[in-house]
């Protein structure tokens, strides 16, 4: 396992959460290499030549199975134009695992190279127990081809901020204290759909609209297979703000091919005149297809995985909320 900060880095005080988190890696078995750009003093961990190289090289090398950072940050997209994309199709397939400013990075790694990636837990949080429903980024990436799971809604989230890993560096247990599940935006009718998986962090995602970065149509070319589910979430934009970038991201043709899309939980601000949910709408309802909100992959705790690439099946009904991903 690869661990390196191609975004935000990690300070003195939260070193021993780090510690902890690589821990849980070493006890599955695994060989951890840390690398330099690791530092936390500044939004970033390293120059962005740096920590390019330093993904580079975890990304290519055969015996790095997977490469997790220990979370997301602010600026991941300076690292774009310095990766090596050809090189980077041609390697062996190395799974790259996270959300929030990592989808910067993630989906043009599916997108452009057609390797698999997973939208979910970053290395800080991985200690934590995976409630009821729900499966482990670690599970998947060390799943063999062909291999199929299917997660629920556990049907609770946590509705207050993030534990302080200084002060209970330890943490294993999601305080998960109010009760919630998915919630369908545009009908009350039941949903069973089929597509492509792709999509990440909206505030991150919305930046690369226009670019070869974010052209889904490598995922459309096998038409029998139909369209794609597309699942975006918000961070901390406030409506407003996510109803404009979700517009632009319309309009730029990311949602065209989309049979369904998920929308994660959030806690970010609604708007004086506009909430999460009518923003989505908003921008999203004349897509005519169905929108789930309140889904577990954002950044409000649970967090269920999700493989940018494979095939999904979407399930929406009274008594079953649920995605079933098909690693092919």
């Amino acid at each position: 396992m690869g661990v390196t900060a191609p975004s935000s880095g990690v300070g003195e005080r939260l070193a021993e959460r780090l510690r902890i988190a690589v821990r849980e890696l070493e006890a599955r078995g695994y060989e951890v290499v840390v690398g330099r750009c690791m530092d936390g003093t500044g939004h970033v961990s390293a120059p962005a030549a740096d920590r390019a190289e330093e993904l580079m090289r975890m990304l290519v090398d055969p015996a790095v199975r997977a490469v997790v950072p220990p979370w997301g940050g602010e600026t991941g997209i300076d690292l774009l134009p310095l990766l090596d994309w050809d090189r980077l199709r041609d390697a062996e397939p190395t799974w790259l695992v996270g959300f929030s400013d990592i989808s910067t990075l993630t989906v043009p790694l599916t997108l452009l190279t057609g390797t698999a990636t997973v939208h979910g837990n970053n290395l800080m949080d991985t200690p934590y127990h995976v409630p009821a429903g729900l499966v482990s980024w670690l599970d998947i990436v060390a799943a063999p081809r062909g291999h199929r799971f299917t997660q629920t809604s556990p049907g609770r989230y946590r509705s207050t901020g993030w534990d302080d890993y200084a002060a209970f560096p330890e943490v294993r247990q999601y305080s998960l204290d109010r009760a919630g599940t998915w919630t369908r935006l545009d009908s009350d009718a039941e949903v069973e759909v089929e597509g492509r998986l792709i999509g990440g962090c909206i505030e991150s995602l919305c930046n690369l609209t226009g670019t070869p970065f974010l052209d889904v149509s490598s995922l459309c070319r096998d038409e029998s297979r139909g369209g794609l589910i597309v699942y975006v979430e918000a961070a901390r934009a406030d409506a407003f703000a996510v109803c404009r970038h979700l517009h632009g991201m319309r309009l730029a043709g990311f949602f065209d091919r989309a049979s369904a899309v998920l929308v994660g939980r959030t806690r970010a601000p609604d708007g004086a005149s506009l909430t999460q949910h009518e923003a989505v709408l908003d921008a999203l309802g004349p897509l005519g297809v169905p929108i789930i909100a309140d889904v577990e992959c954002g950044h409000v705790p649970p967090h269920m995985p999700i493989v940018n690439g494979a095939h999904g099946r979407v399930v929406y009904a009274r008594d079953r909320k649920e995605l079933t991903q098909f690693m092919e």
